[in-house]
């Protein structure tokens, strides 16, 4: 590991990654309103701060490792877009009050970073979770660290790495494929059959996307079985049984009837599996994390003497400043939203639903925190399933809702019909900062754990990373509002509706909010999700107790919640990752041990190639539509393209096979 006594925390450091972050931060929530949709920030900022710290020679890899964790997390933040338009499609907002929508975003950002410092050392240090992301960033950090030390003298003599080299060919590969799909869509992004039998049509997918093909290769088999049951049980038994069930309307195909259904009832029987997952992993880690909250030093990190730099959290009494300073935030603004939209309230009542519901926001937010946090270690941040944690968190915060409304008087007329709704959506767009920021945070730590960063100045930047991106986000979404509208809401007469951002995620929140206070919500497959999540718990249980391997619940809660073309992909580089470990096993004796380690390392650098290359192309791309305002701005065929799935394939499979024998060359 790096030593820990280079410069690491510096002003020009804090500044770049505060402009990084004003570009990212737009990019996604432009992104995440047009197609729901946003990228992993932190690996594009990893490449850019190298680049520009490259010109300071007394720059090093820790400097390089907070500005990109600065950055990734302002960007990460933008989520809180999946909720707040809904405020506008409800009719509430007229636009985006700066104050109460920076302040929401600051408050849940930072209690986000809080939550995961005493989860750091159980779910990274302790824990064998991949981090596709974190790796692939600690990767690009550490071959640039090597070039730009590669003339000093010391170095003079040394046989040179090949980790550039084998970290260029992912990057080319994953960036020429991002290029040719969905640059000049040349090249289809995934294959979609349908299987017809009688009534019903069963769905096989899989997407062609190199970044997820390598988070599947870092995951695991275990994970990517997991994910592969989750897809079976979804697309060959519940989206199969609820489409016998439906009559499809005048002229629509099988195939559209049963994506529908996926959407609007099996995607909920996920939320479930996820949710009781989620509850699960939490009860199985509290024991080391109430312990890790022991150990937390109770003064400051300055007054600390010894010890190892590179394994300090933030102390407990900063954890408890930043916290109280963040909860205390959170109140006021709730209190100023629900004064402003529910004038009738008494200040004790109004005062009591404040906290009531910041306490809520609290409790759930670290319990997501976990959550998220783990999931994001095993599949990667860029899969972590952010809007089904959005559901789970608006189903919860709508039944605690109305059961204030029913048994407490004074709510009875206040806490119901349309504020009802705006008041669970305004606490879940504070949640959902939370869950956004664990996600991607631990990717962040394990950064810096694989680089030899110092755990409490990563903890500080990324809350200066919240606070930058909070200030960033409203004039953001304000600027969009304007210039293209919501889908649902225009703010003037006469503008084109086929240009308003489609926002889907919060058109998803809204209705799921609006089914609950109007009692036109079908908990059905909530319900049966959460049962299927027990049995495959206890699936999990038997086999780990055996000794016969594992099921992680999560995964396959994510199997039936994302999509079969994220879910697959995961699933083939899983495969393709235990192909190759047999092979590397098989070779070992005749290799050696040294050929045995290349192999490894060859393996672990080409995936993080592809993550990096399809991030960097995926950011190049996302910066054309935004300054065009086309779909499309470099595409040189219509989308009735016919061979650009074919051809989007055979590069698929083709790198797969680079990939293999790649990593097992001599």
């Amino acid at each position: 590991m790096t030593t820990p006594s280079k410069r690491e925390f510096t002003f020009r450091g804090v500044l770049l990654g505060a402009l990084i972050t004003l570009a990212f931060t737009a990019a996604n929530v432009y992104l995440g309103l047009k197609v729901g949709l946003t990228f992993a920030s932190a690996i594009p900022a990893a490449v850019i701060s190298m680049a520009l710290l490259y010109r300071f020679k007394d720059s090093n890899i820790l400097e390089n490792n907070l500005v990109q964790t600065q950055a990734s997390a302002a960007g990460t933040l933008s989520s809180v877009i999946f909720v707040l338009p809904a405020l506008l499609m409800l009719g509430l907002w007229t636009g985006f009050p700066f104050w109460q929508t920076a302040l929401i975003c600051a408050a849940g950002g930072t209690l986000g970073v809080l939550y995961t410092v005493p989860l750091r050392r159980v779910l990274v240090v302790q824990s064998e979770l991949p981090y596709p992301e974190g790796v692939a960033a600690a990767e690009v950090l550490r071959v640039g660290d090597e070039q730009r030390h590669l003339h000093d003298p010391q170095n003079q003599g040394k046989p040179r790495s090949s980790g550039l080299r084998e970290l260029g060919w992912g990057t080319g590969l994953a960036a020429l494929f991002g290029f040719l799909s969905g640059g000049l869509r040349l090249l289809g992004d995934a294959f979609n059959f349908w299987i017809p039998a009688g009534s019903v049509a069963f769905r096989v997918a899989a997407g062609f996307s190199p970044a997820l093909l390598a988070a599947g290769y870092l995951m695991g088999a275990a994970a990517g079985i997991a994910v592969l049951v989750g897809l079976a049980l979804c697309w060959g038994v519940v989206v199969p049984w609820l489409t016998a069930q439906a009559s499809p309307a005048a002229g629509q195909a099988l195939s559209e009837l049963s994506t529908q259904l996926w959407g609007s009832k099996a995607r909920f029987l996920g939320a479930g599996v996820i949710g009781i997952s989620a509850l699960w992993t939490v009860a199985t880690l509290a024991k080391p994390i109430v312990q890790a909250i022991r150990n937390q030093p109770a003064r400051s990190v300055a007054e600390g003497a010894g010890g190892d730099e590179t394994d300090k959290d933030m102390p407990r009494s900063w954890m408890l400043m930043i916290g109280a300073a963040a909860l205390g935030v959170l109140f006021l603004v709730v209190n100023d939203f629900i004064s402003g939209h529910m004038p009738d309230l008494a200040a004790g009542a109004r005062y009591g639903l404040a906290a009531l519901c910041v306490l809520f926001a609290a409790l759930f937010g670290f319990l997501v925190a976990a959550a998220c946090g783990y999931m994001a270690g095993l599949v990667g941040s860029s899969a972590s399933p952010i809007s089904g944690i959005g559901i789970i968190a608006t189903l919860l915060m709508g039944v605690a809702l109305l059961a204030l409304h029913a048994l407490v008087p004074a709510y009875a007329s206040a806490v119901s019909g349309q504020m009802g709704i705006a008041l669970v959506l305004f606490m879940v767009s504070a949640v959902l900062a939370m869950a956004a920021i664990s996600n991607d945070n631990l990717q962040d730590l394990k950064t810096g754990y694989l680089v030899g960063a110092t755990p409490w100045r990563q903890q500080i930047v990324l809350v200066i990373g919240c606070l930058v991106g909070a200030l960033v986000i409203p004039p953001v979404l304000d600027l969009l509002y304007n210039a293209y509208g919501f889908a649902g809401s225009m703010p003037r007469a006469g503008m084109d509706p086929n240009q308003a951002l489609a926002a889907p995620q919060a058109t998803l929140m809204m209705q799921i909010a609006s089914g609950i206070f109007k009692g036109s919500l079908d908990w059905s497959m909530l319900g049966l999700g959460v049962a299927v999540g027990i049995a495959v718990i206890l699936i999990d249980l038997a086999l780990r107790k055996s000794g016969k391997g594992a099921l992680p619940p999560l995964a396959v809660g994510l199997g039936i919640y994302l999509p079969p073309t994220i879910g697959l992909t995961l699933t083939i580089g899983a495969v393709l990752g235990w192909c190759i470990g047999r092979a590397i096993k098989a070779y070992a004796q005749r290799g050696g041990k040294d050929w045995t380690a290349a192999a490894e390392e060859r393996g672990l650098l080409l995936a993080s190639g592809l993550i990096v290359g399809e991030s960097l192309m995926g950011l190049l791309i996302a910066a054309l539509i935004g300054f065009s305002g086309k779909d499309a701005p470099l595409a040189l065929v219509g989308e009735g393209f016919a061979p650009a799935m074919w051809l989007g394939l055979a590069y698929f499979v083709g790198l797969c096979v680079f990939f293999y024998r790649r990593v097992l060359s001599k």
